[in-house]
């Protein structure tokens, strides 16, 4: 209970750990105890509070030995040399390690003991297990709680990396929060502003209200949009209200995105607009062409702009009459539609694959009277990514049938990526995705992989390299694994493909 409650209460890992090990020495009657944390090759060691092994040799063994124990526990007698260094009048006779697992049976951590007695009793075995089982749960909670922390600075620092104006206030128009791209705009720390009216923001744009706030419209609204403007800047203000337990708690989030440079490229644009070479065109709700381009005339294979207009073209045009039914719907409801995607029919029949802007207008009882649009033909990109998806498929179906394993390493020599031969072969996905392929191959043949690794990483293919690696039932087998190198745009080598292919029964025989 005693552990529980200063895991509960520390808020440092270290402190946490160092008492961890002086209680555990004292339960199971060692002199010494220390935790050994690990974090990929790196290794933290935390001993108990007060004098303990000094020599350096002392620690190395320790460390040593706390990585390599294979077994859940394990007593190993000092050697004499290190005995020999420990200055205290009861030496120790023997070193405990037990295994401190995650629930996932990822190894955190050993804890380490020194003691007289070598044999331990069957009930300091379920103690030492009880002691693991609380040191890998408080190790995953220091964890969790140390992402956390992060996730909440990285948070903040995400919200204050955001060029966009946003300011958070509550019910009672108090500022609660800013990034800093608001505070820098009006020359403040970002603290200086909490707890002033919303008032004192008047100066950078009005939404035209008498609220106190200067941003908001109608507070009756979970969401609001709409343009304001200052003397020479023009902010699209996005509005969302958070509810609270209590209307206290009722929080008001404005973002504001200065669009002054937007509004004058959109006037640059209208300008261009009229000498643009894709198809533009203005239509009557019923489908009739009021006016079109010569790019449209083209794009729909008719023989001149006459023709066009003077054709009730819209039973034609739709090869399925719902489809039109769909875009007036949307277009209704919306009022302009941007990259909207549609399947028409040529003259001659052919499908024309295309890519919409499209606006409506209306009349000052709100109905359509007009659509004005700008059509770009994408047949060709069509016809391309669906040639492009065959491609893809059929080279999945390669990787899913080939007899050979076929994975991808990244130029750290971790597995992102594993074809379903891995796991027909038995391989579990937690055992591939994220770990070092290396540790797969038999321990005396490690640096030949690592060189051929590292050959490929240089941009060289290495081909029937032959090595013994574990299978997925932990034996050794054979393999001829070839490996070759993946580049990036910059030719530069950022993933190695590596095929491996089980010859254990060929070399056999």
């Amino acid at each position: 209970m005693d552990l529980a409650v200063e895991a509960a209460q520390s808020r440092h890992l270290s402190s946490f750990l160092e008492q961890f090990a002086l209680r555990s020495a004292r339960m199971l009657d060692a002199d010494w105890g220390a935790v050994a944390v690990y974090s990929g090759r790196d290794t933290e060691f935390h001993p108990m509070p007060g004098k303990g092994p000094g020599s350096p040799d002392t620690s190395d063994w320790l460390l040593a030995n706390a990585r390599e124990m294979q077994n859940e526990m394990e007593t190993r007698a000092l050697p004499r040399e290190i005995a020999a260094n420990l200055s205290r009048t009861n030496e120790p006779a023997a070193a405990i390690f037990i295994r401190i697992a995650s629930s996932d049976k990822e190894k955190l951590g050993t804890l380490c003991l020194l003691r007289k007695r070598k044999n331990l009793a069957p009930e300091e075995k379920r103690l030492l297990r009880a002691l693991a089982s609380h040191a890998a749960l408080s190790l995953e909670n220091f964890r969790r709680f140390s992402q956390l922390e992060r996730s909440k600075r990285q948070w903040v620092e995400d919200i204050d990396a955001i060029s966009d104006y946003i300011v958070v206030h509550d019910r009672s128009w108090k500022i609660v929060r800013t990034n800093r791209s608001l505070a820098s705009y009006l020359g403040v720390s970002p603290v200086a502003l909490v707890g002033e009216a919303m008032s004192t923001l008047r100066q950078i744009a009005e939404a035209g209200s008498d609220l106190s706030c200067p941003f908001c419209r109608d507070t009756q609204r979970t969401r609001e949009e709409y343009v304001a403007a200052s003397a020479d800047r023009i902010f699209l203000i996005s509005t969302s209200r958070k509810p609270g337990a209590t209307d206290d708690d009722t929080r008001t989030i404005h973002v504001l995105k200065d669009i002054t440079d937007r509004r004058e490229a959109e006037r640059r644009y209208r300008e261009l607009f009229d000498s643009i070479q894709e198809g533009l065109f203005f239509a009557t709700p019923e489908g009739r062409f009021l006016d079109v381009n010569d790019a449209m005339v083209r794009m729909l294979g008719y023989v001149s702009r006459e023709e066009l207009l003077r054709s009730d073209v819209s039973p034609h045009l739709y090869p399925a009459p719902e489809a039109r039914e769909k875009f007036l719907t949307a277009l209704a409801e919306k009022g302009v539609l941007r990259n909207y995607e549609e399947t028409l029919r040529r003259k001659d029949g052919t499908l024309l694959h295309t890519l919409q802007n499209i606006t409506a207008v209306r009349d000052t009882r709100g109905r359509i009277v007009q659509i004005r649009g700008l059509m770009l033909d994408v047949t060709e990109q069509k016809s391309f990514q669906a040639q492009l998806q065959r491609e893809r498929d059929f080279n999945q179906k390669i990787l899913n049938t080939t007899q050979s394993m076929i994975l991808v390493l990244d130029t750290a020599g971790l597995i992102s990526y594993a074809n379903r031969r891995c796991y027909e072969a038995g391989y579990q996905e937690s055992e591939l995705i994220g770990h070092r392929l290396v540790d797969w191959v038999e321990s005396s043949q490690q640096a030949d992989f690592e060189a051929a690794l590292e050959t490929t990483a240089n941009g060289h293919q290495v081909e029937n390299l032959e090595l013994r690696a574990k299978r997925s039932d932990a034996s050794m087998g054979h393999f001829s694994i070839s490996l070759s190198p993946m580049r990036d745009e910059q030719s530069a080598v950022n993933s190695v493909v590596v095929v491996m292919t089980d010859i254990t029964d060929a070399v056999l025989l």
